[in-house]
């Protein structure tokens, strides 16, 4: 049982960004930019572990999003020509962001993540996790106008995605990795009338993508004893910006129906809701609460945190539950509108508060 959590990324280092753009425009080689991603994905680790976190990532430094793997991996998407989606803030501030979109049969060009999760596995003997987009999440980049010529419908575009992140889930675990978080904020897209009826002008039925996703989601998981499966749920995160409100409660169908056994949940503001729907989760699933903030600056107090999760466990008991930040904080290349300090605080904070909540873990003695 892992207590403290990270959701997966974190900010990129403004040297990371440079070399990005640079290679992109053929001005320094692919060697030399791997070096420098290596470099950056190293410095993510030292962090955590500064923290003290009990779980670790390589904070998607190889990622120019958080769905970055699939799209440089995979062939057949149009990287921005997707539905454009808006981010705000609670001023109303808009940034939008287009998505990618499906335009050609899917080919798999290489590994989404052998790479990231080979080179962490290097670096530290600490546990570590891999993070990977959902089916349900990459739904949202199919159109029936712009994929029709390569996917008359979603369920053939459905089908090929769900074969290529099986298949990455069974070569991560060959690899050894026991611990891969499946991302997936747009099961949050299901809870907003607005995305909803984005999803409709596009040819695809909301209420039947809920029971669809929990399936797609369920065969890529498959049966794995021993790996532990997190699914990460928010309501966006884009430059401190989010895109979505509710609560879980229209969506508890994917606590119950999917078969991880942790629910990475985003519960930082009064946007999520309150811990009601915590009691539709399982009785052997561990929820954990993101109560951490990566979108502010402000540093959460442990006396909040502590008070929120005594709340949550009038829903579902103690023992069954973690701390973690409510998402990345930096879930795109830009990443939020925090500090690497404030990251690292809050990461700190995170781990501190664990350890006094719920004590020194079996892991944390061993290494004493």
């Amino acid at each position: 049982m892992y207590r403290s959590d990270v959701v997966g990324s974190l900010l990129r280092p403004s040297y990371l960004k440079d070399a990005r753009e640079r290679h992109e425009k053929g001005q320094i080689s692919r060697s030399e930019f791997k070096a420098i991603e290596d470099q950056a994905v190293d410095e993510a680790v030292d962090l955590q572990k500064r923290a003290a976190l009990e779980m670790l990532t390589d904070g998607e430094m190889r990622r120019y999003a958080f769905y970055g793997h699939l799209i440089d991996a995979v062939e057949g998407f149009d990287k921005f020509g997707g539905w454009a989606i808006p981010f705000r803030n609670e001023r109303g501030e808009k940034v939008v962001q287009s998505r990618p979109v499906v335009v050609s049969k899917l080919r798999r060009k290489r590994p989404l993540c052998a790479e990231e999760f080979t080179y962490l596995r290097a670096r530290t003997t600490h546990p570590a996790k891999t993070s990977m987009i959902s089916a349900q999440q990459a739904a949202a980049y199919y159109d029936n106008k712009k994929s029709f010529a390569a996917y008359p419908t979603i369920d053939g575009y459905l089908a090929d995605l769900v074969d290529i992140l099986r298949d990455e889930v069974e070569e991560l675990i060959r690899l050894g990795c026991t611990y891969i978080q499946i991302d997936s904020p747009q099961y949050a897209a299901l809870l907003d009338p607005q995305l909803r009826e984005g999803y409709r002008q596009r040819g695809n039925d909301p209420d039947r993508l809920l029971d669809l996703s929990t399936e797609m989601d369920n065969a890529v998981i498959g049966n794995h004893p021993g790996i532990i499966f997190g699914l990460h749920l928010c309501r966006g995160n884009n430059q401190s910006r989010f895109y979505a409100s509710g609560d879980y409660g229209p969506i508890t169908k994917v606590f119950q129906k999917t078969s991880f056994q942790r629910f990475l949940l985003e519960y930082d503001d009064e946007r999520s809701g309150g811990f009601e729907p915590l009691q539709q989760v399982p009785e052997d699933r561990t929820v954990v609460l993101g109560l951490v903030s990566s979108k502010r600056s402000t540093l959460e107090s442990k006396d909040e945190l502590k008070q929120r999760i005594e709340q949550a466990s009038r829903f579902i008991p103690l023992e069954r539950l973690a701390l973690s930040p409510q998402c990345g904080f930096a879930s795109t290349i830009e990443g939020n509108l925090v500090s690497v300090a404030d990251e690292e605080a809050k990461l700190r904070l995170v781990a501190e508060t664990a350890r006094e909540v719920w004590g020194t873990s079996v892991l944390t003695r061993r290494r004493a």
